[in-house]
């Protein structure tokens, strides 16, 4: 078992931005899904934010990492990118960088509402342990900025062909504000959600090779 750090990323971690960069590029094409591409200047702007955590292995590899964007006049915040090196999957890292982003979320922005769009079954384990549940895309921010960063997906033009209404990402929303919100039982409906995501992601690769 491999030891890790796993911090507020700082100007002391801008070596990394370019090996991030990679990740979340070969992780998005190994998904077949979006995770949307960053420059190496947007992940060293977010490090000198204090707005990303990293994951460093304690041979002073790169081990995961995760940034935080706001929206909406900081109404909405979302944990994104969210990466792990293959060669240390498998160790609960996306897990402990998921809660770390999570808890340093809430601290910058106490009064926002969470939210993420991810196609993994695992995430959605961790976001629902983290009091996240699924919603409809017209519960997140209307931003548009947030929006236009999904243009570097390959299932962009279906989002646009569904007007924004849904995609092949499942929304799951965290309101802290909200005393009366509903829990979410993931091990009770995620053997539904994965029949569901495999409906979901036929159909929606059928509507894909319309526009090829």
């Amino acid at each position: 078992m491999n030891s890790f750090i796993i911090v507020v990323a700082s100007s002391m971690h801008l070596e990394y931005a370019q090996e991030i960069c990679d990740l979340i590029e070969s992780s998005a094409k190994e998904r077949g899904t979006g995770i949307a591409k960053r420059s190496p200047e947007y992940i060293i702007t977010k490090m000198h934010e204090g707005k990303a955590i990293i994951a460093i292995a304690s041979n002073d590899q790169l081990a995961g990492f995760c940034y935080i964007e706001s929206w909406g006049e900081k109404q909405y915040v979302a944990n994104s990118g969210l990466i792990v090196n293959p060669i240390f999957r498998g160790e609960g890292l996306s897990r402990r960088i998921k809660e770390k982003a999570f808890s340093h979320s809430r601290k910058l922005f106490p009064k926002a509402k969470l939210f993420g769009l991810t196609t993994s079954l695992p995430v959605m384990k961790i976001n629902s342990e983290l009091g996240y549940v699924p919603v409809t895309y017209n519960q997140l921010t209307n931003d548009e900025q947030f929006w236009n960063g999904c243009k570097s997906c390959v299932n962009y033009e279906i989002l646009i062909s569904k007007e924004k209404r849904h995609c092949m990402c499942t929304a799951m929303l965290y309101d802290g504000n909200n005393s009366k919100k509903k829990s979410w039982n993931f091990m009770k409906k995620s053997k539904v959600y994965a029949r569901f995501m495999a409906l979901k992601k036929k159909r929606m690769s059928q509507i894909q090779a319309l526009f090829l």
